[in-house]
């Protein structure tokens, strides 16, 4: 099978289009023929050899696949890696039968980051009716379903992104106010402009000076979601700052829930019977050949596309 492997750690010119040997079967797996899948920042974190969980080489990444199992059954599922190839094997508890009206790129879309965007809001950040949550990176493929998400649990929504497209996209969504993230300075003041004051909850994924902004702008007894360090800048937490305001600061890492009976279930079947009623719109921002990882990853680390990113195995 035609495969993207990395023999070494580096940039995007490490992802190799390849002929690699099919799966070995395994108990409790599934062996998935991929039709999609889905390019996330972990798979740069992988790339790269930042990911929290360190990978041997040479390594397949992909972490979401949607895609025929042999026996017919059409799934999204989530891996442990392997997902940028024609074949892959995913666990039986974290896949999940896709309904008929339902597309392939929307499907993949669920998987890694709207079952993050869901328990983000609802589980790390605890987001209520009447809440105002801040959102990061909200033109992209979690942020865009965060904004969607916590609108329809009756949140008021401040969306955060650095373009201007993004901005828009964000306000098209359902957030309330939006704000220019391209630069850590002046950050904190212009989220507590656009929010009215401290927001009693907020989810960060930058890391570095953004961390501290975001932080700065969360009300006392608030909480603060942290889900990812795109900009690879360590973080030391500011711990006086934390008692002082008695603000939560909690890590996710979605993973964690892979072994969980019950967390991803219940996300999938309210993620789907979201996308099913229209209340839900995965926002797809570009879908490039398998051989083209290179170029998604470029444009996902550029963060020049909006949305999910996706690779198709079509020829």
């Amino acid at each position: 099978m035609r495969a993207i492997t990395m023999r070494e750690f580096g940039g995007p010119e490490v992802l190799e289009l390849a002929e690699v040997p099919d799966p070995e079967p395994r108990g409790g797996h599934l062996l998935v023929n991929v039709t999609r899948a889905g390019v996330n920042y972990a798979d740069v974190h992988v790339r790269g050899n930042t990911y929290l969980a360190p990978v041997e080489l040479p390594y397949i990444p992909g972490n979401e696949i949607v895609g025929t199992t042999e026996d017919g059954r059409r799934v999204v599922a989530l891996t442990r890696g392997g997902g940028y190839a024609e074949k892959t094997l995913v666990h039986r508890r974290v896949a999940f039968d896709v309904p008929d009206d339902i597309t392939d790129e929307q499907a993949v879309a669920l998987a890694l980051q709207g079952n993050s965007a869901w328990h983000l809001l609802f589980g790390a950040a605890q987001v209520t009716a009447g809440q105002t949550v801040l959102i990061p990176a909200a033109g992209g493929g979690l942020g865009s379903l965060a904004v969607q998400l916590a609108k329809q649990a009756g949140a008021r929504v401040v969306a955060m992104a650095g373009t201007e497209a993004k901005r828009r996209l964000a306000a098209d969504l359902g957030a309330d106010a939006v704000v220019d993230s391209s630069t850590a300075e002046g950050l904190t003041e212009r989220v507590l402009d656009a929010a009215g004051g401290p927001v009693p909850a907020a989810l960060e994924m930058t890391g570095g000076a953004t961390f501290h902004a975001t932080l700065a702008a969360v009300a006392p007894r608030g909480r603060l979601a942290v889900y990812g360090y795109a900009s690879g800048e360590a973080v030391d937490v500011p711990v006086r700052l934390l008692m002082e305001k008695s603000v939560t600061v909690s890590g996710f890492w979605l993973p964690q829930l892979y072994t969980d009976r019950n967390a991803l279930p219940t996300s999938m079947r309210a993620l789907i019977a979201a996308v099913r009623s229209g209340a839900l719109r995965p926002v797809i921002g570009a879908t490039y050949p398998l051989a083209e990882a290179a170029r998604a990853h470029r444009d996902l680390a550029d963060r020049t596309g909006t949305g999910k990113l996706v690779l198709t195995t079509a020829s």
